[in-house]
């Protein structure tokens, strides 16, 4: 697709950039994974800056709760898919450049074929599996990962995977983070997230991304910058240079049986309702059935002996999710996972 240069003068006029290092922007392919808080403004520049090909995949439908911080939607598109309308915008924002819409949830199973037509993946999700299984799929493809994150105040950006000068590869996500606890970590729904702390890490991510497509200054290979939007202040941690965690394939995700508020509606007396969320949470409002924290999700184990099958529920649905895939790993129960969580319901 042809693009007009004079939209780009004003970067193309910058010393030591060019027509040329336009041309490098053009030519690349990014996938950005995650049209939410950090997805939005990184997506916006990138697609402003003139970068080729820009592929946005995201499953979910935007939420009136989310627009405080996901600034590519507006009030009348609460319900409908974020990446449609993602890329109905990117593409109205500059349609010289090719948009490229994955309407899917990324998973083992499709994650190696959906990012081998890029040359560099961003990873705006909020979740930790994804997280890993993009790291993972990267490190196999050979594809650099620009990584951000945010949570209440706080958020950092990081590139891994990137290529050295004597073949290595700098380090990924496994070398610093071999395994997190996703269940107990709150994502930024149960958490909570300062609005304008998404667009300064999304811009970041952004940032990065452009001078990794065109060599320009000194990038995050092998550090990450963590950022304090109360206090301005940010650090850069170095991460090292050379990856020493090896990655030989994909690891099966454990998957995880949903239920609907109107299954659980319909047969509740046949399940054992558990509430995976803190006391005080459970206290301040919930929907009946016992509460035992995720962190916690192993005393259930006396609850099994009855022949109920297992509904665990939280706030988003998150933490219910990662309670179900330990007890079924530790048990053998037909557990469940209440989909989308009680948040709707509490007034």
């Amino acid at each position: 697709m042809q693009q007009d240069l004079s939209r780009y003068s004003c970067q193309i006029n910058l010393p030591g950039f060019g027509a040329t290092t336009q041309q490098l922007l053009q030519k690349a392919r990014v996938l950005i994974v995650g049209a939410g808080g950090l997805g939005c403004p990184a997506a916006q520049y990138i697609v402003a800056a003139g970068v080729g090909t820009v592929g946005i995949a995201d499953y979910d439908v935007i939420s009136a709760g989310n627009l405080h911080r996901q600034i590519l939607y507006k009030s009348n598109e609460v319900g409908l898919k974020k990446a449609e309308i993602a890329c109905q915008s990117l593409r109205q924002q500059n349609p010289g450049i090719n948009v490229v819409m994955h309407d899917i949830r990324i998973t083992d199973e499709n994650v190696m074929e959906v990012i081998r037509r890029y040359d560099l993946v961003l990873d705006g999700t909020d979740n930790f599996e994804t997280r890993y299984l993009l790291n993972d799929a990267c490190v196999l493809w050979g594809i650099p990962l620009i990584q951000g994150a945010i949570y209440q105040y706080e958020g950092h950006v990081a590139i891994w995977n990137a290529p050295n000068a004597d073949g290595t590869r700098s380090p990924h996500y496994r070398d610093i983070f071999p395994q997190v606890n996703a269940a107990q970590v709150p994502n930024c729904t149960e958490g909570g997230v300062f609005p304008t702390l998404a667009g300064i890490i999304g811009s970041m991510m952004a940032n990065e991304t452009l001078k990794c497509i065109t060599q320009a200054g000194e990038t995050l290979i092998g550090k990450m910058l963590v950022f304090d939007a109360l206090t301005l202040q940010s650090r850069i941690v170095k991460t090292g240079t050379v990856s020493k965690f090896v990655i030989n394939g994909l690891a099966a995700a454990t998957k995880v049986n949903t239920l609907s508020h109107e299954q659980l509606r319909a047969n509740g007396s046949s399940y054992l309702l558990v509430d995976v969320r803190g006391k005080d949470e459970h206290n301040a409002f919930n929907i009946g059935g016992i509460n035992i924290p995720v962190e916690h999700i192993a005393a259930i184990k006396e609850h099994l002996l009855g022949n109920k099958r297992i509904v665990l529920y939280c706030a988003s649905g998150r933490r219910s999710a990662e309670g179900a895939k330990a007890i079924k790993t530790l048990f053998n129960a037909e557990v469940y996972s209440l989909e989308g969580g009680i948040k709707d319901l509490q007034k």
